[in-house]
């Protein structure tokens, strides 16, 4: 892979100007081995093969980053779901054996740990349901283990039992120590991929290989200053031919870095994920790209428009750049984590309703939304649901990473610190649907799933 010295020379600006960075690079470990009959058994083979899959992993990240002077901001695991690991009817199981996994990326030195996970799409089994109750302790007796759950598929429909059992279990997980925060490691997911660098639905998918290297690159800043170079009269198709030179760029660099700890660990690279994933520095906003282009505030009218045009010249730049793009791949919305996004909803400009309608459009979904602490378990259910239809219908991941704040009202600032930054707590509407969930049952996969 050939680079030209322009191309070094905008690379270095983006860096140290622009904020592009390796926001995560992931590494994916197959645990499916681990499995023994007894719990106890099952966790020692699982921390032996985890601290004998990492030997050399953060040494070798770090020597990488020296070495090319591009920032990596995250060194993660994501394991085999353990819902596939262990199979119990005894919470206490479950409660040890993610004590044991967060004891084992402490000592690592992981910042996150993904795979606490289990799929519901099609039905809840007995040791589900005890899987599920384990995960408000568990998440609030651990530090780095981050939790998922799959409620929806394209191939299998929308499980809405799974959904209003996964609604309390939101609420329940902010309310055991008044901490809404905690949720962030808690997230919903339709159609999943199995190569997912981020964090918290981050899982090693079956059959992926023993160990892979997965790595997200991130870049807001520097498609913004791209678009900011432009000429302000230019027309749509000038700001999408920049989006994917920048891309294009992006990507190539995430490759590179990623193949270069791939091979110094005799292990292959899988995915380049793409994703713009926003922080609350400032210049590091998907929703400033957005205005720039445009619009006074991001949720005004336009804004999925636009939104559109970033994430689709986002992936065509990528795709063009790399033959491992995968993951998410898109443009993130997570409203805390984005200053821009927060300040639109403070200022009424987007409302819950409006993310929903961009989720059709980016990656991911409803992600870091501070929501009211007393909000009725049906109303969330049914904000659950309305996304997991979004991921279904479009064939596409989508997700609810929302945070509860027990006593917070509408309006109401949360601060979360560091990059999970702070928002105000969106207003939701409430209009009673109960009876849709006492229904139960699992709503049938679209016509679209019925491919063969």
């Amino acid at each position: 892979m050939m680079f030209t010295t322009e191309e070094i020379l905008e690379t270095i600006r983006m860096i140290q100007v622009e904020h592009l960075d390796i926001r995560t690079v992931t590494l994916g470990v197959d645990l499916l081995d681990c499995r023994r009959d007894r719990v106890e058994d099952t966790v020692r083979s699982l921390r032996e093969k985890l601290l004998e899959s990492t030997r050399g992993f953060l040494d070798t990240i770090k020597k990488v980053e020296l070495e090319y002077g591009i920032p990596i901001v995250n060194k993660r695991v994501a394991i085999t779901p353990v819902s596939l690991l262990l199979s119990s009817l005894d919470i206490e199981d479950y409660i040890y054996l993610a004590r044991e996994l967060d004891k084992t990326a402490i000592d690592i030195g992981l910042d996150f740990i993904g795979g606490y996970t289990c799929f519901l799409e099609y039905e809840i089994s007995d040791t589900d349901r005890i899987f599920l109750r384990s995960i408000p302790l568990v998440l609030n007796e651990t530090e780095r283990l981050c939790a998922s759950i799959v409620t929806a598929t394209t191939r299998a429909g929308i499980n809405l039992d799974a959904i209003k059992e996964t609604a309390y279990i939101i609420l329940e997980t902010a309310r055991v120590k008044n901490n809404p925060i905690v949720c962030a490691k808690l997230i919903v997911l339709s159609n999943p991929p199995p190569d997912n660098p981020f964090m918290a639905g981050a899982f090693h998918g079956i059959k992926r290989g023993q160990r892979v290297i997965n790595v997200g690159i991130s870049g807001p800043g520097a498609v913004r200053s791209a678009i900011e170079r432009l000429p302000k009269d230019g027309d749509i198709v000038s700001i999408a031919e920049e989006i994917k030179r920048i891309s294009f760029k992006i990507t190539r660099a995430g490759e590179f870095i990623g193949k270069e700890i791939a091979k110094r660990l005799g292990i292959s690279l899988v995915s380049v994920d793409i994703s713009l994933a926003p922080t609350p520095q400032e210049g590091d906003s998907v929703a400033r790209i957005i205005e720039r282009i445009g619009v006074k505030h991001f949720g005004a009218p336009g804004t999925t428009g636009l939104l559109f045009l970033l994430n689709d010249a986002l992936k065509k730049g990528g795709l063009m750049a790399s033959s491992s793009v995968g993951g998410l791949s898109g443009t993130f919305i997570p409203v805390s984590e984005d200053k821009g996004i927060a300040e639109a909803v403070g200022e009424g400009a987007l409302t819950l309703e409006k993310l929903e309608a961009l989720t059709n459009v980016c990656s991911v979904g409803l992600d870091m939304v501070p929501i009211p602490g007393d909000i009725s378990p049906y109303t969330l259910m049914g904000i659950i649901l309305d996304e997991m239809v979004v991921g279904v219908m479009h064939n596409k991941t989508t997700a609810v990473r929302i945070l509860p704040v027990p006593g917070g009202r509408p309006g109401e600032w949360v601060e979360f610190g560091g990059l999970l930054g702070r928002a105000p707590i969106a207003k939701v509407n409430e209009t009673p649907c109960e009876g849709l969930f006492e229904r139960g049952g699992r709503i049938p996969p679209p016509i679209s799933s019925y491919r063969n």
